[in-house]
């Protein structure tokens, strides 16, 4: 797998875009804004954007979503059906945070733990990991031992849990029930900073240090 992360947006969310190497089929996981950005970085690499992928209803990582998913003609997968309700107050939270407007849009496939997703050849695997929002899911890419952790799991930190439906507890349960056991060689790719491994964070995370 190959991928290129693009921050986007006041709030330099990680939109991340993977691709197979031997088909060239991509998808963009949290296009959170800047579309015409987006769109550059793919045409640079000449991959072919088969689907957009959500971890979570966070308007800094669905802002673009819509407007990609109509320009590109391609479907929207994720998040968990928990996060629905975020979905449904995207007008409100554009005008919260000072983003574009932004409509309410319904995936094309909520995404449960343990679904798998096809990019090209690529088979990712599907983790359900509530506590930031109760509907945030995980993106793993077994080959590569990479995954795509949205606002779960940060380099020496943890998501917020202070939204509605956040739940701190939920959280680190997730990390430590569904990440932590994947082993410390994966490399982790969060929605906002840089990236990180399971290991680094299992050791160090201040969060994570009695695990």
């Amino acid at each position: 797998m190959k991928y290129e992360t693009v921050p986007v947006t006041p709030f330099q969310q990680n939109c991340t875009i993977i691709w197979c190497e031997d088909t060239a089929g991509a998808a963009i996981i949290d296009p959170g804004g800047d579309a015409a950005r987006i769109l550059e970085r793919v045409e640079k690499y000449g991959v072919s954007v088969e689907k957009i992928l959500l971890t979570h209803a966070h308007i800094d990582h669905v802002g673009a979503t819509a407007e990609l998913a109509e320009h590109l003609s391609v479907p929207v997968e994720g998040p968990q059906r928990e996060d629905q309700f975020w979905l449904q107050t995207l007008p409100n939270q554009s005008r919260m945070f000072a983003f574009p407007p932004v409509r309410p849009f319904q995936p094309d496939r909520w995404l449960e733990q343990d679904d798998r997703i096809s990019v090209g050849k690529l088979q990712l695997q599907v983790l359900h990991c509530p506590g930031h929002t109760p509907g945030h899911i995980v993106f793993f890419e077994p080959q590569s031992r990479v995954a795509i952790v949205g606002d779960v799991l940060f380099r020496g930190s943890v998501g917020r849990s202070d939204f509605p439906r956040g739940d701190h507890n939920q959280l680190i349960g997730s990390i430590r029930e569904r990440l932590l056991p994947l082993g410390d060689d994966v490399l982790v790719l969060p929605g906002h900073g840089p990236n990180t491994t399971l290991g680094e964070e299992r050791h160090s995370n201040p969060f994570l240090v009695d695990y």
